[in-house]
């Protein structure tokens, strides 16, 4: 398959076969490595036409905050007509892709319940280890992701599964709830039941009744939000996958949809794109916020900014983070950011969001599925079976990893057809199931930072 030089600016072509890169001329050290047409960091030695560049002779140049200026770049994207998709219309005018039954337990000292009545109903138990000895802002965040999953239109039902006893009881988290549909959420607590798995199973069996009279309707694309992540990336990441999920964002965002694009510490070292792409001065300063907060976080517990890329990335040919930050900010396409998302909020402003969370898979895909994504595009070099609450729909770098890890995903980018890929998101959005729906693969994760009693 040979090699690509991605960029004209670029000093490292790509084997296309294993992701890595190799030097097109000599470079001196301490000279900037250029990949995408950015700098990727500095030699740390000299490097000869033709030889292997990685972490033998390539190192970061990522410092901490930053002050930045707003360049901003103007793009002239012609709106399109929306598709239509098949979806469920929710009452508050949101629509639903799925309509499955959700068991969200209050705290982790109900997991155990919450998965028996799972087997026993063919609901969907999404345990945590939280709820209970956390405090403060911790246990805040832990109230917003569990409210955020039990108001997610993908839901026919809830039955919201407490102890009694935990800091996050069913009435502390009612109060952040706020308004809910009374006939689509259910709440019990274990410790005031004789029999918790008969009272419980009643419940969800009444919401799959339920939800049996829910009905698809023909709707425009532009109600969708679409969440981006990769996970176990390499070096064809910012080659094949990630670009082509770009052009994806690019047309839901010019038909009016939604696109959310979280990993901020995925995006140090290419943050700059994304700030001239804001679409005003707000956006901008508020872009800066989430980097430079992002960064202290790192810097506040005497880790280095730049500690990435993972292992596994570093065998699939990717050397540092301002590497797996240009390749990752490409799912987000060129189109406009419009809005700033904080851990815990919801999209309500159609475009491209920038959500803050980390890029720790488990705990992405639940800040996505949160944010109120109805589906997620996740891009992969490595190969993983992890799976959203949401549909997830697994993107992979290369033909090889399609073909020998069948069962995970569900679509090869090494075939560069962006219209197949928006036929497999429609059809996945009209119903068909995903690889981690047909594998049962479904999991969350809470970020967390405090105290725990």
């Amino acid at each position: 398959m040979g090699f690509v030089i991605i960029h004209s600016d670029d000093n490292v072509k790509v084997n296309l076969q294993n992701g890595h890169k190799y030097a097109v001329r000599d470079i001196r050290l301490g000279e900037q490595i250029i990949k995408y047409g950015f700098p990727i960091g500095t030699a740390t030695q000299d490097i000869k036409a033709g030889e292997h560049v990685h972490s033998h002779n390539l190192q970061t140049a990522l410092s901490g905050e930053k002050e930045y200026a707003y360049t901003p770049v103007v793009q002239n994207f012609a709106k399109e007509k929306p598709i239509t998709i098949t979806v469920y219309p929710r009452k508050n005018g949101n629509i639903g892709i799925r309509n499955d039954i959700w068991i969200i337990p209050t705290v982790g000292c109900v997991n155990g319940i919450a998965n028996r009545i799972a087997q026993k109903t063919g609901a969907f138990a999404f345990t945590h280890p939280y709820g209970c000895s956390q405090l403060g802002d911790d246990l805040l965040v832990t109230q917003k992701i569990l409210c955020n999953l039990i108001q997610h239109p993908n839901a026919g039902g809830v039955l919201v599964l407490g102890l009694g006893c935990e800091n996050n009881n069913i009435e502390a988290l009612q109060k952040q709830l706020g308004a809910y549909d009374g006939e689509r959420i259910k709440f019990l607590n274990a410790q005031n039941c004789k029999d918790e798995i008969s009272d419980s199973v009643k419940i969800v069996t009444a919401l799959q009744k339920q939800a049996e009279q829910d009905t698809r309707a023909d709707m425009p694309i532009s109600k969708l939000k679409i969440g981006l992540k990769c996970g176990g990336s390499d070096g064809l990441s910012g080659i094949t996958a990630n670009p082509i999920v770009g052009k994806i964002t690019d047309k839901i965002t010019a038909m009016g949809g939604t696109a959310v694009l979280t990993e901020v510490p995925e995006m140090f070292g290419a943050e700059q794109i994304l700030m001239n792409r804001c679409v005003d001065k707000t956006v901008f300063r508020n872009t800066v916020t989430l980097i430079n907060r992002y960064k202290k976080y790192f810097t506040a517990h005497h880790q280095p900014v730049s500690e990435n890329p993972s292992p596994g990335n570093k065998a699939g040919g990717i050397t540092t983070l301002e590497e797996k930050s240009l390749g990752c900010v490409q799912k987000g396409g060129q189109s406009p950011v419009t809005a700033v998302l904080d851990y815990g909020d919801t999209a309500e402003k159609a475009g491209l969001n920038l959500l803050n969370g980390p890029g720790n898979d488990m705990v992405a895909v639940t800040n996505l599925t949160a944010a109120g994504c109805h589906l997620i595009l996740f891009t992969t070099g490595r190969g993983t079976p992890l799976g959203a609450p949401v549909p997830t729909v697994k993107i992979a770098t290369n033909t090889k990893l399609a073909e020998s890890k069948a069962q995970w995903i569900d679509f090869d980018a090494q075939t560069y057809d962006a219209q197949k890929l928006l036929d497999v998101i429609t059809e996945t959005v009209n119903g068909k199931e995903t690889k981690n729906e047909r594998n049962q693969y479904r999991e969350i994760a809470i970020f967390k930072d405090g105290v725990t009693l």
